[in-house]
């Protein structure tokens, strides 16, 4: 099999693990462009504009986003203090919780595969995902994160 075809199996089955994962802990509802948005959202508070500009899509597209992740409670809206014409969005506490899980989740993923593959395989591989993907590099100029 193709080594990118691997790549992209196996990250097909980890994210479908992540969102079983997810769901059993009452985390439904999580859309694949969710994860974009929870990561862009977790360090600041951004606009609608400031978040499509980040992710690289459309306004209208991470407009619609924002809609479906505030109906289910992922985030919140609030005006702007310094123009209450601007609306800041901002994880909520369910959308923190969310994340959190998702993180505990991922580490007890390389734990448990470093307890069934080898610690020292799991590290080797992580380094060599680090040098493919090139981790020195600025990736939001690199890679499309959308």
């Amino acid at each position: 099999m193709d080594f990118g075809i691997l790549l992209g199996l196996a990250y097909q089955r980890f994210v479908i693990q992540l969102n079983e994962h997810l769901a059993a802990k009452g985390f439904s509802a999580i859309k694949p462009t969710f994860g974009y948005v929870f990561r862009a959202l977790e360090a600041e508070t951004l606009t609608t504009a400031q978040l499509a500009a980040r992710l690289q899509i459309t306004s209208q597209g991470m407009a619609k986003v924002v809609e479906e992740m505030v109906s289910v409670g992922y985030l919140d809206r609030r005006a702007d203090p310094a123009d209450a014409r601007v609306k800041l969005l901002e994880l909520s506490a369910r959308g923190r919780a969310a994340v959190a899980t998702a993180r505990a989740f991922h580490a007890d993923f390389e734990a448990r595969l470093g307890a069934s593959a080898g610690e020292r395989r799991v590290a080797t591989t992580r380094a060599v995902l680090t040098e493919l993907i090139g981790a020195t590099e600025d990736l939001t100029r690199t890679l499309r994160p959308f």
